[in-house]
């Protein structure tokens, strides 16, 4: 008998283990393909580069990938798992799940019409002729040995890729690891989750969207009417259920990794709390919030050339790609690719109150609220930025804002010291320690 029971339990063990494999399947063969794809045709970067720093974790290190230079594809394979992704020009790459390869290359996207690449004849911020002149008030010595210590690549700062320092709207710090320069497009990971919000506001701006109406989803009027509004969405108290755990199979490694439509997938979850009662950190409302932008829009080209003709090109990030998922929706909660310098002036039309020499692109109050404390938040969020008023950054003033990504992507503004940092790389936890380094370049101001 006991024999008996040992065996069944033993089969239960082995089946239930066989399950959660079979599910997370295609999170690992997902996450090679989509990263892997993205980082060859999107920021240039090598097949060996990526495997062997970005993709060399977990079980993805085991993922056997082949890249598809003439179809712009990459298929990863894992046992008995496989994942494809699809390059689209102008769009980045895309991971099919849930729609055909053919279906989503077939789509009428619109010519991304970019402004001229290489504007080296362009003063900056316009383009990339920066003065010499560096601006009163810095001791650019101890910036510079600041930098290096951000470079140095062992802990508390490993990892660092590229970090670029602004000062009274002047770049005066620009330092790349070997393999990268200032042609590289970097990955955004969650900092994109800010650029929705800037979608949004010129949205509002243009008179098409409330941020404080509720929103409408087929589901969302079945049972329990749902009063939940962008506002409730771009500051993480929805109350919908969502799990945000990175190092499981969990809500948002599903929805990343296995899910067409990513908005859908999140739409459809549970009531977990009356909205703004709790503040819970969840990539999925910021699909959401994409899903029904998309809604504002007449037309599926419209809404995709929005991004380039509303925001990129008018502020003159001409490397921006903003990727799409496989229905066609924006990932706003995780998937840009930018060069520093265009990451520098996304942060400068913050630090200028939504304007962009002279022209107003955001609502005059855009700043204002984007950096008003979520309910719930403690000080630590605002409208898909985070806010320094709960004192995370202890070295760091308290009207600090920031984008923030997975691995140690970061963009903070600092308007008291008028002062803009940006920092890409690739970082485990507690490798990095973003607190030292702006204490470190805040030092360096007289």
């Amino acid at each position: 008998m006991k024999k008996r029971i040992a065996f069944f339990s033993l089969l239960i063990i082995l089946l239930s283990a066989g399950f959660y494999l079979n599910a997370l399947m295609p999170v690992i063969t997902g996450y090679a393909a989509k990263n892997l794809a993205s980082g060859v045709f999107v920021a240039g970067r090598t097949q060996e580069a990526l495997e062997n720093e970005d993709l060399n974790f977990s079980v993805i290190k085991f993922t056997v990938n082949k890249v598809d230079f003439e179809k712009k594809e990459v298929v990863s394979r894992f046992l008995w798992g496989k994942s494809k992704a699809i390059y689209i020009e102008g769009f980045g790459c895309t991971l099919v799940e849930d729609y055909d390869d053919d279906e989503i290359r077939a789509r009428l996207y619109p010519q991304q019409h970019v402004l001229p690449e290489r504007p080296d004849t362009i003063a900056w911020p316009a383009g990339d002729l920066i003065a010499d002149r560096v601006p009163e008030g810095i001791n650019i010595e101890k910036l510079n040995q600041a930098v290096e210590l951000v470079m140095s690549d062992t802990v508390p700062f490993k990892g660092t890729f590229a970090v670029m320092v602004v000062y009274k709207g002047q770049p005066v710090a620009e330092v790349y690891r070997d393999d990268f320069n200032r042609d590289t497009r970097f990955l955004s990971w969650s900092m994109a989750k800010s650029f929705t919000n800037t979608l949004i506001g010129i949205r509002v701006k243009q008179g098409l969207l409330n941020i404080h109406e509720p929103l409408s989803f087929a589901g969302w009027n079945v049972g329990t009417p749902r009063e939940i509004t962008m506002n409730n969405l771009m500051q993480m108290n929805s109350g919908l259920e969502w799990n945000e755990d990175y190092g499981n199979l969990s809500d948002v490694t599903i929805m990343l990794h296995k899910e067409g439509d990513m908005g859908a997938f999140a739409e459809e979850k549970d009531v977990a709390a009356q909205h703004e009662e709790v503040w819970y950190y969840s990539s999925g409302t910021t699909n959401i919030a994409c899903l029904a932008l998309r809604q504002t829009f007449p037309s599926d080209p419209d809404y995709w050339s929005f991004p380039r003709k509303e925001l990129f090109n008018k502020i003159g990030m001409r490397s921006a790609v903003f990727e799409l998922d496989a229905s066609g929706t924006f990932v706003g909660s995780s998937y840009l690719y930018a060069t520093m310098r265009d990451y520098a002036r996304f942060a400068l039309l913050y630090m200028n109150g939504g304007s962009w020499l002279g022209e107003q692109i955001l609502p005059d109050d855009w700043v204002d609220y984007t950096t008003q404390p979520a309910k719930g938040s403690d000080g630590k969020y605002g409208a898909f930025f985070w806010l320094n008023q709960s004192g995370s950054q202890p070295d760091a003033p308290a009207d600090t804002y920031s984008c923030k990504g997975h691995d140690g992507q970061s963009i903070f503004m600092i308007p008291s010291r008028d002062l803009v940092v940006i920092r890409t790389g690739y970082s485990k936890k507690g490798e990095f320690d973003n607190n030292l380094m702006l204490k470190e370049i805040l030092n360096s101001l007289e």
